[in-house]
């Protein structure tokens, strides 16, 4: 049960020039404020839950605003060692966009306080200054905050520092980037044992774990300690519906290039238009969809992380300026940017989380006491259901954000390796430490050793290369790296995100076929679109249409063109999973007529033909569905567990068909639904007497099954590639040089080769298995769902097809969607499947 707090004295005032600044814009300093400063003077941390616009940011701050002015006017602004708070956002773009609004009120009410920003993005020159001269609030990311502590004069830098803030914590907490971070705020514990740590956030669905990763551990079993907690109620309900179309609703895809012309009426009736999309492949076909029909030449603009920074920076502005109407945006825009102005979100694409929905329609009318607009655009049918059940969770309040799992341990011999760069470390001290971090509160010393002698000697099978060998110990019993070559590698590549091997994408100028001129760099392109295009195609980026003309010096040469039909790139790992959450409300939705009343007509006739055609199965039964067409037999079914999970099931139930001699051909896997198709007779095979259903989706198929099928599984490998990147097993970044994603494959596919055979539980193996438990293979979620069915699968042998099963037969066999040509053949293909169904 969550602790009750007492709300702040009656006697709680702000001190001149602050009190001044609130009265002269006829404001008055929130309940949660006060109550934050009060938290702040008795050197407590805390957790401030709040809703959008309700001013959690300015409460972050304003303890330290206090603070800073009186010390600095009593100290005449000394020339400080460090700072006194570090901003830590989840996004460069938020970082940004919280230095110019604190800006603000530092200038109007003439506080003798410096405030600056530190990313990935700032200039070396400037970041060498802030090591001199640091200012005394310093915005940065939880990558740089790894770098800084690994620096020689980490405990001298961090040697005034008072305050930690985390904003959007719950966005960051629940992954590798989390754990890195938590590391991180354990050492600067180590450097400032007097630190304060607040945790800003909106969409919180377990506070106590959040509690508990802001508070330092004793580590083992005892007791979690908690930051004490500020829950701010109320806030307006949002303004959210569904697109009202009399269009014909896709039965498949996800690029919802059916519904530009309507958005584009959407963004014409607001004053500014945030529409968010899931990837960016999406991103860059709706932006080319508006701008094609953008007749009245509005102002709108694209952004996404694969763009340079110079042309995000730029969006930023000019979003902060009104001079837009609408930004065409992915997650980088997701969290916390406040831009008064945005009167309405557009979400393009089901969203996939309850929480994911929750914080980005708090962008609209960015103020606690009035609604956020918000209309959600489904690409295909089965988004429509998921976005009713959106709908419902927004309207209960229902929080879907991840819980925070164990500390992984890739992430952990990055941060071991780090310290030893920052300086000579002792193995016992540096586990207490880690231990006081939330996620690896448990972590056993046996762990930690073999941790160590990782880093030490890249473990058993590979400790006879010396490339492997990063850090030794000394006579003194300390850790230290075994060559000054061994930091700079480290600062090159630390962070847990593994992006995906990319090239520059640079526009150029060309007559007769000879370069003429090197114009600015656009962005990043992944290999593997790259190897897919041959000189003289065309595809989107950035909102241009470009014509490749080659690769040369590792940067791809483009030019401008008005080419009609160019491709999409792909960007891969970039979709988002389908939440748990939503996947019940989808279930529910289809046991329930009731619930399907508020679905749009085309959709609440398709499923009621479903239940005259086969049955909808109630929300804990699986349907399995077995039918001919052509020349193959299918099977489909309907778990509702999300892309992930039906992959790995679709690649273990083709295994046991294999074995049953029913010749498996392949597989395909949506969010909704798995389909396999086979030589033999499915329907014959499973009669429900000599075999069944139930023992073929059976979970001991998540024993041996799965075993043989990790053994070589591909997916497993990249999982591995990822693990091996973290962890600085193989380094993509080189002083002057950088590997390509081949070069990285062959890399780490050797290893894992190795470590298989001669060390089958290397630590690097063991956090590979970890990963695909809820990564790739998310083998955790699709064992639940098997447990949850036992009993309750549901056989349908049908003649033909069902019409639940369009959606899923259309994926067969299908490339990504370039343009219209491409969607009036998909529709061709959908029109031929319905009328099978139908019959």
């Amino acid at each position: 049960m969550l602790d009750t707090l007492a709300p702040p004295r009656a006697d709680t005032a702000l001190p001149e020039p602050f009190a001044g600044w609130f009265a002269a814009r006829g404001w008055s300093p929130r309940p949660h404020q006060l109550e934050l400063l009060e938290k702040a003077e008795v050197g407590r941390s805390a957790l401030l839950i709040a809703p959008t616009g309700a001013g959690k940011t300015l409460a972050g701050f304003l303890p330290s605003l206090i603070e800073l002015e009186r010390q600095n006017r009593r100290r005449n602004a000394p020339v400080r060692e460090g700072p006194h708070t570090l901003y830590i956002s989840p996004l460069k773009a938020l970082a940004v966009d919280i230095a110019r609004n604190l800006e603000r009120p530092i200038a109007e009410m003439d506080l003798p306080v410096t405030v600056e920003t530190r990313t990935g993005d700032t200039p070396h020159a400037r970041r060498r200054r802030q090591k001199d001269a640091p200012p005394d609030i310093l915005l940065t990311t939880a990558e740089q905050v790894s770098l800084l502590i690994s620096q020689r004069d980490a405990a001298r830098f961090f040697s005034e520092l008072k305050v930690v803030i985390v904003d959007e914590l719950h966005s960051l907490v629940t992954s590798k980037r989390g754990h890195l971070l938590a590391l991180g705020i354990a050492r600067l514990r180590r450097h400032a044992p007097d630190l304060r740590t607040v945790g800003l956030s909106a969409t919180v669905a377990q506070p106590d774990e959040l509690r508990g990763w802001l508070a330092a551990q004793p580590g083992g079993d005892e007791d979690v300690p908690l930051a004490d907690l500020i829950v701010v109620e109320g806030g307006a309900k949002p303004d959210l519906s569904i697109l009202k179309t009399d269009a014909r609703l896709p039965w498949s895809g996800h690029m919802t290039r059916w519904a530009a012309p309507e958005v584009y009426e959407l963004i014409k009736a607001h004053r500014t238009s945030l529409v968010f999309v899931n990837t960016r492949s999406q991103a860059e076909g709706i932006f080319h969809e508006l701008w094609r029909l953008n007749e009245d030449t509005l102002p709108i603009a694209i952004h996404h992380g694969s763009l340079d920074r110079e042309q995000r920076r730029k969006v930023e502005a000019a979003m902060a300026d009104n001079a837009l109407r609408a930004i065409v945006c992915t997650s980088t825009l997701d969290l916390g940017i406040d831009w008064g102005d945005v009167d309405l979100v557009i979400h393009v694409g089901a969203p996939k989380g309850a929480s994911r929905l929750a914080q980005r329609i708090g962008r609209a009318n960015h103020r606690m006491d009035e609604p956020s607009k918000a209309i959600l655009v489904p690409s295909n049918r089965f988004e429509v259901m998921e976005c009713q059940a959106a709908l419902d969770a927004s309207y209960l309040g229902h929080q879907d954000t991840p819980p925070i799992t164990e500390g992984a341990l890739d992430v952990l011999c990055q941060h071991v390796l780090g310290m030893a760069v920052a300086d000579p470390f002792d193995a016992v001290v540096l586990h207490e430490e880690v231990r006081s971090a939330y996620p690896y509160r448990t972590l056993d010393w046996e762990t930690f050793e073999r941790v160590v002698d990782y880093v030490a000697t890249g473990g058993y099978a590979l400790r006879a290369y010396e490339r492997y060998a990063k850090i030794r110990v000394g006579r003194d019993g300390r850790w230290r790296i075994t060559h000054p070559n061994v930091a700079k590698q480290y600062r090159l590549n630390v962070g847990s995100i593994v992006e995906l091997a990319s090239l520059p994408v640079r526009l150029v100028t060309r007559r007769n076929g000879v370069l003429q001129k090197r114009g600015p760099v656009l962005g990043q392109l992944e290999e593997f679109f790259l190897t897919s295009l041959s000189p003289g195609d065309t595809f989107l980026f950035g909102g241009h249409v470009l014509r490749m003309e080659g690769v040369r010096d590792n940067e791809v040469h483009v030019t401008k063109t008005v080419q009609t039909d160019p491709q999409v790139p792909y960007y891969g790992g970039s979709k988002f999973p389908l939440t748990t959450y939503l996947a019940s409300g989808v279930r529910a939705m289809l046991a329930d007529p009731a619930r399907r009343s508020a679905l749009p007509d085309q959709v609440r006739e398709w499923l009621e033909l479903q239940g005259v055609r086969s049955i909808l199965p109630s929300s804990d039964q699986l349907l399995v569905e077995t039918f001919p067409r052509g020349k193959r037999h299918y099977l489909v079914a309907y778990p509702f567990e999300g892309r992930l999970a039906h992959q790995t099931l679709g690649m273990l139930l083709t295994r046991r068909l294999e074995r049953a001699r029913l010749k498996p051909m392949g597989f395909v896997a949506s969010d909704y639904a798995l389909a396999v198709w086979a030589m033999a007779d499915l329907s014959a095979h499973y009669d429900g007497a000599t075999n069944t259903m139930t023992e073929l989706f059976d979970e001991d198929m998540l024993g041996d099954d799965l075993d043989e099928w990790l053994a070589d599984s591909m997916l497993m490998k990249r999982t591995f590639r990822a693990v091996a990147q973290i962890a600085h097993l193989v380094e993509r970044r080189h002083p002057g040089q950088e590997k390509t994603g081949r070069q990285i494959t062959v890399s780490t596919d050797l290893v894992y080769d190795v470590l298989r055979s001669h060390e089958p539980d290397h630590i690097l193996l063991r956090a590979t298995w970890a990963d695909a438990a809820t990564g790739l293979l998310d083998i955790r979620r699709l064992g639940a769902m098997l447990t949850r069915v036992k009993g309750d699968i549901v056989h349908k042998r049908l003649e033909r097809i069902s019409p639940l099963a369009v959606p899923i037969m259309l994926e067969i066999g299908r490339e990504t969607i370039q343009g219209e040509a491409s969607e009036a053949l998909l529709a061709e293909v959908a029109d031929e499947l319905v009328r099978e169904a139908m019959e």
